[in-house]
């Protein structure tokens, strides 16, 4: 039996993959937050360069890669596909469980699929700077090692509390040149009037949206960058579903699940984006989003118009939301903080196309666990969420006396996460189930949307 399915680099897609071309119904405008009417292109543009406002609002099936990213993709790309057989003899079961490997790229996620795209286009653009936000650190360790690449200098808003748990993080960012900031700061109006609400604020991905856009838009040259949520990066993340397709046919199987970690949806949107075109056209196959209970945006957030940061400096859209004031619990160690969730990934929730679960964080940790002794490798936190939903699929396919072939995206490897870790193996890590009122609490605070 095979473990590992592999493609050459000549192999790397050449298109991503818009899903906005296949769905059902056409996605809500994008509205602007000062006027309260849909933003037009010249509306994004103090944000981002043309060709990437163009990807957010293009109905094209498939969008060409230029030739120097695919380049730049060439040094991690294709990523591996593995067969989990470690984990399912460890686990008993009859079902077949394969993961497509994220961490084998510089930054160990994801997120530098997007991160080269990005940096390539606003280098193209004449753009000199980038400003960015990020939680555990991946995205912004990605912008900042893309930056590199195209010659961008990179300013990094990094939520407070990871800033101070993930010190390594910190480094690699500033070891690839990146200028790295504990956000909530006194740079930006933003971060001040938090500070001097709570100056002891943790900070949130929220706050930090907020200070790199209000960088961004006060520099001409300058632009924002975005790891998640918007429909640009989960197109290009879709680089990661395209190979798995491709990757499974070598494997002579084809999945009935494919499940990715859920925060703001780039993840998931990158595995689960292609296999929903097959879906639209008949395949048997469902998309399950998993995320934590303690920032359970897709299970108990409403899908609603809101804003993507705490300070209501972003354009407003709408998707499944816990408001825009959300502050993730301090006990919070799996990643996965965002408040909202892609417009596309919420859509086809709201429409049935995608399912969604939500986990307490020790199981997760647990399933983790148990996933690093059987395969070797030490996930990311945010991916041990996929993983606990893969094992929980393939322990109901057994009890149905039935076999699956499960998918999922492990995300990136949990290198620079051992602190979360150690708590977890120390016996330090609660488990936090965000209340219902809470989430209705904020909704009183949504932008009054009327189309």
């Amino acid at each position: 039996m095979a473990t590992k399915y592999l493609l050459g680099e000549d192999q790397i897609p050449r298109y991503w993959y818009n899903v906005m071309a296949d769905l059902p119904t056409p996605p809500e405008p994008v509205i602007h937050p000062g006027t309260l009417k849909p933003v037009g292109p010249d509306d994004l543009a103090p944000l981002f360069p043309m060709a990437l406002i163009e990807q957010e609002m293009s109905p094209e099936r498939e969008i060409p890669i230029p030739e120097e990213v695919r380049e730049a993709l060439a040094k991690w790309r294709p990523a591996p596909l593995f067969r989990a057989h470690g984990l399912e003899k460890a686990i008993g079961t009859r079902s077949h469980i394969y993961y497509k490997y994220e961490g084998v790229s510089p930054a160990g996620s994801h997120k530098p699929n997007t991160a080269v795209a990005q940096a390539y286009y606003n280098a193209k653009a004449g753009v000199k700077r980038l400003a960015t936000e990020t939680g555990a650190g991946q995205w912004g360790s990605s912008l900042a090692y893309a930056g590199g690449l195209f010659g961008l200098e990179v300013t990094v808003y990094m939520v407070k509390i990871s800033y101070q748990q993930k010190p390594y993080r910190r480094s690699m960012m500033q070891t690839w040149g990146a200028e790295v900031l504990a956000s909530p700061t006194n740079r930006t109006n933003a971060g001040r009037a938090i500070l001097e609400k709570d100056p002891d604020s943790r900070g949130s991905l929220g706050i930090a949206i907020s200070e790199a856009v209000e960088d961004a838009a006060s520099r001409e040259d300058t632009k924002y960058a975005l790891g998640s949520v918007l429909n640009h990066v989960c197109t290009h993340q879709t680089v990661i579903g395209l190979e798995a397709i491709e990757q499974m046919k070598l494997a002579g199987e084809y999945p009935d699940v494919v499940i990715g970690a859920h925060g703001g949806g780039s993840n998931f949107a990158g595995i689960a984006f292609p296999f929903l075109r097959d879906k639209i056209n008949g395949k048997e196959v469902r998309l399950l989003a998993a995320e934590p209970a303690s920032c359970p945006t897709l299970t108990k957030g409403v899908y609603a118009f809101d804003y993507g940061d705490t300070a209501g400096l972003t354009p407003i859209v709408k998707m499944h939301t816990l408001g825009h004031d959300f502050m993730p619990p301090g006990i919070h160690a799996g990643g996965l903080r965002y408040h909202g969730a892609s417009p596309l990934v919420s859509k086809l929730v709201h429409e049935g196309l995608v399912e969604a679960v939500a986990y307490a964080q020790r199981p997760c940790f647990e399933a983790a666990i148990t996933f690093a002794r059987t395969e070797g490798i030490i996930p990311a936190p945010e991916s041990s969420h996929a993983i606990k939903a893969a094992v929980e699929e393939a322990k109901k396919a057994d009890a149905e006396g039935k076999s699956r072939v499960i998918l999922f995206n492990l995300s990136g490897h949990g290198h620079f996460d051992l602190a979360a870790y150690d708590a977890y193996l120390a016996g330090d890590l609660e488990d936090y189930e965000y209340p219902r009122e809470a989430v209705e609490q904020s909704m009183a605070k949504l932008p009054k949307v009327e189309l």
